[in-house]
């Protein structure tokens, strides 16, 4: 491992993501926008973040919010336009802020130039920039793939008398990249955004990119991935996506993305066993930076097993990428209705920021994450998000972690915009609001910013090794270390008080604490306590 200065900028790095529909609204719309991204820099410095990743505000009919693309080189009307985009790079740069914004290249929209050409004929010239597959002989489709969205992952097209493929929507029609031609459209995508000055992209979902061309149909899943809520989740996805070419895909983009200085890739990795792919998508120097899975943002709940289990698949072997990890999201409930519901609503939210700024990896703050904000209750009447919509009542959907962040307890709509917001805010978020929360130094939003500095200020916990410690039941605890640094990191996960001295307790520094009494540790671990301090070397 190198020295401190010897690292990358996003080795180790904080990322916040910003939900643009959600975050700010300059105009009045009900709608976030780009100017109101560019207006909230400032909090988004103060939180003392390296960077932030927006989800996609590219043209797009919003069939999916966006990740339905229909012009991968322009910004939708509602978000703004490019000039917004361009002022908005400048005043993150003055920030010391990275730009990191999302590319869709697993699929388009179905009014996307590409597709409306594509579907045409059989013989046009993007006739194979798609996946299309005639019927069975009795009209069926070619085989048994499921989307996402609960429907087959096939949709007839009349024009050309044949089913195209869609591991979401119907209106997200999967990209064919076994096509050189679609590869260098898209190379030439990441070039126009690059050439704009950004410094990253988090890749979504791309590891449904590539498709097996035989079409084999994927086989049942076993008892232990089995989820009747959906179709797609009764089979494993063998055959839709985690094609083995798909890695030389990711070898070409970082051919591009090197010709324009340290960028960061990050992929998104959603499938039954993600660790093999994550692995092969960022294996060696010539790959991606970091990837992603849903492995903390699907676990119901927090425990010493589970962490150990997913921090375990990264090792720090040679050649083995740099893992990231995400504990809210857009697509997931938020992590405070998830984890911990037992423990007071403060302490669970700050030990689960300690625990996120302690792990070794890159974090991702979902915006309102630094609020302690859980899952809103979004009305059926209500429901935009069509998973949602498709699902009710049977699973949570995405709009209660969508809707709008709460600035100001008092203001219009919480200080958001002053129309009528896309998705409602609820009461117990205003409550929570950025200023209120700003002016008490006990508050979540502080907290969280005394743990981002504490990581920046620390080596071991942004660049270091990690080793599990022996530890009694329910407790978590590893050691970070970096040159001389250690930094122990000790966390109860249990609702019983537990009475145990870790190694190094003795000359232990503490830095940070949940539940504990920060300058007077004891031998005595409260329930749900936790804190991480520097310990002498050897």
């Amino acid at each position: 491992m190198g020295t401190h200065k010897e690292q990358e900028w996003w080795r180790g790095a904080v990322i916040y993501q910003i939900y643009p529909r959600s975050f700010q609204d300059s105009n009045g719309d009900g709608i976030g926008d780009l100017p109101g991204i560019t207006d909230k820099l400032d909090y988004i410095a103060s939180l003392g973040v390296d960077g932030f990743w927006i989800s996609p505000f590219f043209t797009s009919p919003m069939k999916d919010f966006g990740y339905d693309v229909s012009d991968y080189l322009d910004v939708d009307p509602m978000f703004g336009t490019l000039d917004d985009f361009d002022r908005l790079v400048e005043r993150a740069h003055e920030l010391d802020l990275k730009v990191i914004i999302d590319q869709v290249y697993s699929h388009t929209s179905d009014k996307h130039a590409w597709f409306e050409e594509s579907r045409q004929s059989r013989d046009n010239p993007k006739s194979d920039w798609y996946i299309w597959a005639d019927a069975k002989p009795d009209g069926s489709p070619p085989n048994n793939w499921q989307s996402v969205f609960a429907v087959p992952a096939w949709t007839w097209d009349a024009r050309r008398q044949q089913y195209y493929m869609h591991n979401f929507l119907p209106e997200q029609p999967d990209l064919n990249l076994h096509n050189l031609e679609v590869q260098n459209a898209l190379l030439n995508v990441a070039k126009f955004w690059l050439e704009r000055g950004i410094d990253g992209f988090r890749l979504d979902a791309i590891n449904c990119g590539m498709h097996d061309p035989e079409l084999r149909d994927n086989p049942i899943a076993p008892a232990k991935f089995r989820n009747e809520t959906r179709p797609c989740f009764m089979q494993m996805p063998k055959y839709n996506m985690c094609h083995d070419d798909m890695p030389q895909v990711l070898e070409r983009l970082r051919v591009v993305t090197n010709a324009y200085g340290d960028i960061f890739t990050v992929a998104e990795v959603g499938t039954p066993e993600p660790l093999p792919v994550m692995k092969d998508y960022t294996h060696g120097a010539h790959r991606l930076n970091t990837a992603y899975s849903f492995e903390f943002l699907g676990s119901p709940d927090l425990t010493v097993e589970r962490v150990q289990e997913i921090l375990d698949g990264w090792p720090g072997e040679p050649d083995e990428g740099w893992p990231s990890w995400a504990f809210s999201n857009h697509d997931a409930p938020r992590v405070a209705s998830r984890w911990l519901q037992t423990v007071e609503h403060e302490q669970r939210v700050k030990l689960i920021a300690l625990l996120q700024v302690a792990l070794r990896g890159n974090a991702f703050i979902y915006q309102g994450e630094e609020l302690g904000l859980t899952q809103s209750h979004v009305p059926f009447e209500r429901l935009q998000d069509p998973e949602a919509i498709t699902n009710w009542p049977h699973t949570l959907g995405r709009d209660g972690a969508r809707t709008p962040m709460p600035w100001k307890l008092n203001g219009a709509h919480a200080g958001f915009s002053t129309g009528e917001p896309w998705l409602p805010i609820e009461a117990a978020h205003e409550l929570r609001a950025v200023a209120t929360q700003d002016a008490d130094k006990e508050s979540t939003l502080n907290f969280f910013r005394r743990m981002i500095a504490l990581r920046k200020s620390s080596p071991a916990l942004k660049y270091g090794d990690l080793e599990h410690v022996e530890a009694p039941d329910d407790v978590l605890a590893f050691i970070r270390s970096f040159g001389e640094e250690r930094m122990l990191c000790v966390f109860n996960l249990g609702e019983s008080t537990v009475d145990w001295q870790p190694p190094g307790y003795k000359d232990l520094e503490v830095l940070a604490a949940v539940g504990v009494n920060e300058h007077g540790v004891s031998k005595e671990i409260p329930a749900f306590g936790a804190y991480a301090g520097r310990i002498g070397h050897g």
